[in-house]
């Protein structure tokens, strides 16, 4: 098995890197998808359930499949031997990253059920804020995984 996981390694890496590029991108914009629902919804008659359908599409057909694609090659890249040096600080780094990314998905995904439910309780201003989690981890991730501090 190792040395499959070794002859597909380029592929495994390939697929990974576009996998999270896909994922990043929704990462990105459903937060600011929400600050558009709660500060312009209001301003039309009918225009929520667009957001709500728009934030949904997003969510379900790109962010969950790129998050699972992201996982899926990210552990075969874990498991390909020579790859990873769990002696280094980067490895953990990026593994508490990816498990914080994986929680702010879900958050997401959670304040997607509170607008379709009516209850949304955060405001514009707070999603900004929350806007900048992904883009911080991000950072982080690339640094740990490029650098290998």
């Amino acid at each position: 098995m190792t040395d499959f996981l070794t002859s597909i390694y380029p592929w495994t890496k390939a697929f990974h890197i576009m996998a999270v590029i896909s994922w990043m991108a929704g990462l990105f914009y459903l937060p600011r998808l929400f600050v558009h629902h709660v500060e312009r919804s209001d301003a039309i008659d009918g225009l929520a359930p667009v957001f709500e359908m728009m934030e949904g599409k997003l969510l379900r057909l790109i962010m969950r499949p790129a998050m699972i694609a992201t996982w899926a090659f990210g552990l075969l890249l874990v498991f390909t031997p020579g790859i990873v040096d769990w002696s280094a600080v980067w490895p953990w780094v990026k593994g508490a990253c990816v498990l914080a990314m994986t929680w702010f998905h879900h958050w997401l995904g959670l304040r997607l059920k509170d607008f379709s439910d009516g209850r949304n309780s955060v405001t514009g201003r707070q999603f900004r804020l929350m806007n900048e989690v992904p883009t911080v981890l991000m950072i982080v991730i690339v640094l740990a995984v490029v650098v290998r501090f």
